[in-house]
């Protein structure tokens, strides 16, 4: 395939503009949907560009010079139109985080590229197969927060969408052909809500670094307390975490328990980290070395029934994804595999109540997941 020159993609910052585009965007049966967010550069992520295509136009949307977006909620949750991603899932949890969208009727390229049996599934390693087109990955780093994005940012922009709705035609024929449109179909309903996502409480900032299960209990408070100091520095000068302190600078603050900007020198931290933020983790390792001993989230140790039924489907799932040349979790989710051993069903009605968002896995592996559970 030749690779062909595209016409300039529109830039939506205006109200006027906004209307426009999804007047234009409600006519059609299929558009193509990404983002660009600002996480490496920012304390709180938010959502800095929204990019759409039609067959005919590709769209800039600029969310920092339009913070009411509610004009196109209606388009996302329209079942008559197809909404194509790549990789949707970190598009839905930001777009619902920072607009409260949702989405109904989705396309994503990625999972069908994945079910397909495609080893390298990134949309730059697929545009380059496909269309010729070779995307530049340092703007997978950028910061698009920043005002006014580079001609070459807006290029690598549209790029993650101008191509969508003719691949999702390629992909959607091979599906079919191969007898997987209807599997695509339920994990694409899946992706849509957001099916499997851990609902549960987040865990304590200081319980989701790593090296922390090493620590004695007044470790262990002293590192919360510097977790929180940082988590404070961050928000202050709107920088992500780890452009304050990594996580193991933390363990080693919490270990070693400097009283002093000497003794973090002593201790191996560099000069800017004692400069610019040794009194805040000096004090936050004092206030630790006082405070109430914090103590570990509890949670309930799975039956050994469970595990066993849990591993035997794993085991089952490595083979099967093995013979048919697919990543285990194609074969079936790691959540829907929890259920199952959670549930134990022990017939294929009751199997079919475990497997209700997945039909077409309970018609196909039905009877061998009964036969490795029981």
């Amino acid at each position: 395939m030749t690779k062909k020159t595209l016409p300039p993609p529109e830039w939506v910052a205006s109200k006027t503009a906004l209307s426009k585009m999804t007047d234009a965007l409600a006519r059609e049966s299929r558009i193509a949907i990404d983002t660009e967010s600002n996480s490496l550069h920012a304390y709180q992520e938010q959502v800095c560009l929204i990019q759409f295509s039609t067959p005919s136009q590709d769209y800039l949307l600029d969310p920092l010079a339009l913070p009411d977006l509610s004009i196109l909620a209606p388009l996302f949750e329209n079942p008559e139109i197809e909404k194509i991603f790549h990789a949707a899932e970190y598009d839905l949890i930001c777009l619902k985080r920072d607009f409260d969208f949702n989405f109904i009727n989705l396309f994503d390229t990625m999972i069908a590229a994945r079910i397909l049996g495609y080893k390298k599934f990134g949309l730059g390693n697929i545009l380059e197969l496909k269309f010729r087109e070779k995307v530049n990955k340092k703007f997978q780093k950028a910061d698009w927060g920043k005002r006014p994005l580079t001609k070459e940012m807006l290029n690598y922009a549209r790029l993650d969408t101008h191509y969508l709705i003719e691949l999702r035609d390629i992909f959607k024929l091979k599906l079919e052909k191969n007898a997987h449109w209807s599997l695509a179909q339920e994990d694409f309903e899946m992706a849509a809500t957001l099916a499997g996502l851990n609902d549960r409480k987040p865990l304590p900032v200081w319980e989701r670094v790593d090296g922390r299960a090493k620590l004695d209990p007044r470790q262990a408070t002293v590192l919360n307390e510097v977790c929180l100091a940082r988590e404070q520095l961050a928000a202050k000068l709107n920088r992500p975490v780890f452009k304050i302190i990594g996580n193991k600078s933390l363990i080693k603050l919490a270990e070693t328990q400097p009283r002093n900007r000497r003794d973090m020198e002593i201790e191996g931290f560099s000069p800017k980290q004692i400069g610019g933020f040794g009194n805040a983790f000096i004090a936050a390792v004092k206030r630790g070395l006082h405070a109430d001993l914090v103590k570990r989230t509890s949670s309930p140790r799975p039956s050994d029934a469970f595990m066993f039924r849990f591993e035997k489907l794993r085991n089952w799932r490595k083979e099967k994804a093995q013979k048919i040349g697919v990543e285990s979790d194609i074969v079936m989710p790691r959540f829907l595999i929890e259920v199952v051993a959670k549930e134990n069903p022990s017939n294929l009605d009751e199997l079919a109540i475990v497997l209700a968002k997945s039909p077409w896995r309970l018609n196909e592996y039905g009877e061998e997941i009964l036969n490795v559970t029981h």
